[in-house]
């Protein structure tokens, strides 16, 4: 897997150096610090609420009613930021024809897909980390289980990098950056709601559609349960989309 590092340090950089990084953080940190202070928000409102009903206060869960959906929410936002983070990886060295210089360095196939892999996961977790101080106000005003919240990190960042090796491969089938975002996003939608559906279908089927769900295997992760089967899925797909993506680059040997 040669090349792998510099593959890596190389596409830090574009990714660093290109406004769109700093315009996703924003917009992802924003949206993300609302939803926690709404959550907080009718949390502390219905606390007030609980003082004057006993049956209330026995209906408060700080993990059910800010941490859960806290989670929720980040998880929904880099639905809709990862595509767009993840569009230029390949699609830009193709329009730009820089792609076939970069495969005419000492550089293998599978260090080029690991290295924009691990750049743009990088990425992802500072934004994650981004998010962190909302925990430390937790810890201040209230007494958060722990367990729940690094169960939802955990769930996130498996989760998260199920979605950049998905956009990884979108954007190693096309030269256009939008066409890479909108099939990325196309496809991470469809694989979120599709358990929806089970009911709708066959047990069979139902069951199916619900495995393979990328919203099914998160659920338990923001519980703060920790599933050896969730854990795989993601592991799994991750696996899949990166062998895709590669077996992508090496058909233009094919091609001619």
């Amino acid at each position: 897997m040669k090349g792998v590092y510099t593959v890596f340090r190389k596409e830090l950089y574009r990714l660093f150096a290109s406004p769109i990084f700093y315009v996703v953080a924003f917009i992802f940190l924003t949206l993300v610090g609302y939803f926690f202070y709404s959550s907080v928000a009718y949390y502390s409102l219905l606390s007030f609420q609980a003082g004057r009903d006993p049956f209330l206060s026995e209906q408060l869960n700080l993990a059910d009613m800010v941490i859960e959906p806290f989670f929720g929410s980040i998880s929904i936002v880099l639905l809709l930021m990862v595509p767009i983070i993840t569009m230029r990886l390949f699609a830009e060295e193709k329009k730009t024809g820089t792609a076939e210089l970069l495969f005419t360095y000492p550089i293998s196939d599978r260090g080029a897909v690991l290295g924009k892999f691990s750049a743009a996961i990088s990425v992802l977790l500072l934004l994650l980390v981004g998010t962190l101080p909302a925990m430390v106000l937790l810890e201040v005003l209230a007494n958060p289980p722990w367990p729940v919240i690094l169960g939802g990190y955990l769930g996130l960042f498996l989760m998260s990098s199920s979605f950049v090796s998905l956009g990884l491969f979108a954007s190693s089938l096309t030269e256009n950056q939008i066409i890479a975002a909108v099939t990325s996003f196309g496809a991470l939608l469809l694989l979120w709601i599709i358990g929806w559906t089970e009911s709708l279908v066959g047990p069979t089927l139902g069951s199916v559609l619900k495995y393979i769900s990328l919203l099914t295997h998160y659920d338990n992760f923001a519980k703060g349960i920790l599933d050896s089967r969730d854990v795989i899925f993601y592991l799994l797909f991750i696996l899949l989309f990166l062998f895709s993506t590669l077996r992508i680059l090496e058909s233009r040997q094919w091609r001619g």
